[in-house]
């Protein structure tokens, strides 16, 4: 039975370990083709992507082991991810997940080095067997970065609908220069994130974990 999508929005969530059990090529590319329905402003459709998947995602990961293991902190990131001093509530809700998720993996708020060990996995994609690049034009505003997210969750609920677990990872902002060396990005595009594709591993206790949302008169005012 086809997944209805309300039902896709209420199942998806990010997922931050993989089976590796393989996504074929045809799948990602269905679902990504598909994807390019997603509205943005003027039809500009800034996004451009980058799929990773069978030998390409095994090189690549292999190649990040290596920097890890050299340069553990990444490189310069490309653009702020969090305005600085982020204020509450939007700080509270950050600070809320993250230790809702360190809860199930068990590490203490204390043990930093496990904390940041924890973090590389962001990485290996989780172990996911595919993954993409989001990348932009550096000429674009913040309009166009908003159209990403609306591909971004486009293809994350046809994934749902495919049976298919994701994660988007502003994580990889850390690392723009050996992304776009890998895939062959132009000088003018600019990284903006990457994506985790594939099955869950429904065994993994951090897969538990369901970020929280704000109370509905939070978010939503109606207007008398």
């Amino acid at each position: 039975m086809t997944l209805s999508v309300t039902d896709a929005v209420a199942q998806r969530k990010s997922i931050r370990a993989f089976t590796d059990q393989p996504v074929d090529n045809e799948v990602l590319s269905s679902v990504l083709k598909a994807a390019l329905r997603a509205p943005s402003g003027g039809n500009v459709q800034p996004w451009r992507i980058f799929v990773l998947n069978g030998d390409p995602m095994a090189r690549f990961k292999a190649q990040m082991e290596d920097q890890m293991a050299t340069n553990p902190m990444g490189e310069p990131t490309q653009y702020e991810i969090y305005p600085q001093g982020l204020k509450a509530p939007y700080r509270d809700w950050r600070f809320e997940v993250g230790e809702d998720m360190y809860a199930l993996l068990g590490i203490a708020r204390e043990d930093k080095m496990a904390r940041l060990t924890w973090l590389q996995n962001n990485y290996r994609f989780f172990g996911a067997p595919a993954g993409l690049f989001c990348f932009i034009d550096r000429d674009m505003l913040p309009p166009q970065w908003s159209d990403l997210g609306m591909y971004l969750q486009t293809a994350m609920l046809l994934f749902q609908e495919r049976g298919l677990a994701t994660c988007a990872q502003e994580a990889w902002s850390r690392w723009p220069e050996t992304i776009a060396k890998f895939v062959g990005a132009p000088n003018e595009m600019m990284l903006f994130c990457g994506m985790a594709i594939g099955h869950a591993d429904t065994q993994a206790p951090v897969n538990r974990l369901v970020s929280k949302r704000a109370p509905q008169d939070v978010a939503l005012s109606f207007v008398e």
